[in-house]
């Protein structure tokens, strides 16, 4: 079994973040970088799936809202590395550390696709306000500042599908 973000020994790099900062970064970046790829994956599920009248507007929305989560799971895995950890995105480690709810894969009808992203889109938007903090704290700005535009671009999209929700 792989050890977690806290235990594991950071690889030798020359960047100056304290030791207990990268070791708190790591963790905090892990856990956000499963929960991007995660809802990449749902958003990739809607976007191939969603029918209704709006299936070109939602389908190319739901394109590019996964092309931006795939470049902010990057970033966010880059940043690991650039702490001297490694991140890790197997499936294996989606499926036991996401913090979101299962995608369902019956869903078709577009509102359907809306109020399941908008409720995965909050939960991410909330974990990356904590997860700013977190990092903050720990003396890390730089990854602090990864996690505020992230977090910017996951509450425009939430804003985005609740545009498309009844009040």
């Amino acid at each position: 079994m792989a050890k977690s973000a806290k235990e594991a020994k950071l690889m030798s790099t020359r960047n100056d973040v304290p030791t207990n900062a990268k070791q708190v970064s790591i963790q905090v970046l892990q856990a956000c970088l499963v929960d991007t790829i995660d809802l990449y994956n749902a958003t990739r599920q809607a976007h191939w799936t969603v029918k209704g009248p709006n299936f070109i507007g939602l389908h190319e929305l739901f394109g590019t809202f996964y092309a931006d989560l795939q470049e902010s799971a990057d970033e966010m895995a880059e940043r690991i590395v650039q702490l001297g950890g490694t991140p890790v995105g197997t499936t294996q480690a989606l499926a036991a550390g996401t913090r979101l709810e299962p995608y369902p894969t019956d869903l078709h009808a577009e509102q359907d696709h809306l109020r399941a992203m908008a409720d995965r889109y909050g939960v991410v938007a909330k974990t990356l306000r904590a997860a700013i903090d977190q990092t903050d704290e720990a003396g890390d700005a730089d990854t602090a500042d990864l996690f505020t535009a992230a977090s910017r671009s996951i509450d425009k999209k939430l804003w985005m599908l609740e545009a498309h929700l009844p009040a």
